[in-house]
């Protein structure tokens, strides 16, 4: 990506009721306990914002879509452009939110009005030197404090979003992990024959029969998790 910010509005794409369309993301990291599995996922991570042009509170990264990208290379180009990050966007919005412009907030009008797509972008990478770094600075902040320090309701809302998708991947990934575990475990008949070995050695006579091969384990206790259904959609 090149180190000079996009400018200006000519390419920027606007819907048919006149909204200026936008695109920005939330970036974040895991923090070091975030293996953590009884660990809050609210205390597991932390959101990087920036601020605005002589302003002290703090957005998340945010700019036009323009014409010449998709929606989900806009919030990513914003990302390098106001917070200088790079890393992995998750493709499927976390919303899609209408909001006026702060230099035409007249709620009564169309024009200055936005409509703004989010998305959560997994940080990788944190550059040293980005193409706002003089009009901007960037700061990690936990959950509570980024709520606190945004400007912005819809942002606020954006972020509850955020949280609400986190816990669900979380979620699946225990499931898939549950998931795994348990096919990995040794088929019935391989338990039944190692059983019948111990025994055999502890000097218990067994049967050919299967009914009393299967009623000489029933000291054993087995469990196995039953699987978790996922939902369709």
């Amino acid at each position: 990506m090149s180190l000079e910010a996009r400018t200006g509005r000519l390419r920027q794409r606007y819907d048919e009721d006149n909204f200026r369309l936008v695109s920005g993301c939330i970036p974040y990291r895991l923090t070091k306990d975030a293996e953590d599995q009884n660990e809050n996922i609210v205390n597991k991570m932390e959101v990087l914002m920036v601020s605005s042009p002589n302003r002290s509170d703090l957005v998340f990264p945010k700019g036009g879509w323009e014409n010449d990208e998709t929606v989900v290379e806009a919030a990513s180009r914003e990302a390098f452009e106001e917070a200088g990050v790079k890393g992995i966007l998750n493709e499927n919005p976390l919303g899609v939110w209408e909001f006026w412009s702060k230099s035409r907030p007249d709620l009564h009008s169309l024009e200055g009005g936005c409509r703004g797509y989010m998305f959560a972008l997994k940080v990788t990478e944190e550059l040293e030197i980005w193409p706002e770094q003089e009009n901007r600075y960037r700061k990690w902040l936990n959950i509570k404090d980024a709520f606190q320090l945004c400007r912005y309701e819809w942002m606020r809302e954006a972020l509850e979003e955020f949280l609400t998708v986190m816990a669900e991947e979380r979620k699946i990934v225990e499931i898939e992990e549950e998931i795994v575990e348990t096919l990995s475990m040794p088929p019935v008949s391989e338990v039944i024959a190692e059983c019948q070995i111990m025994t055999s050695n502890c000097g218990v006579t067994t049967t050919s029969s299967p009914h009393h091969s299967i009623s000489a384990l029933s000291s054993f206790h087995w469990q196995i998790s039953p699987l978790k259904r996922l939902p369709l959609s």
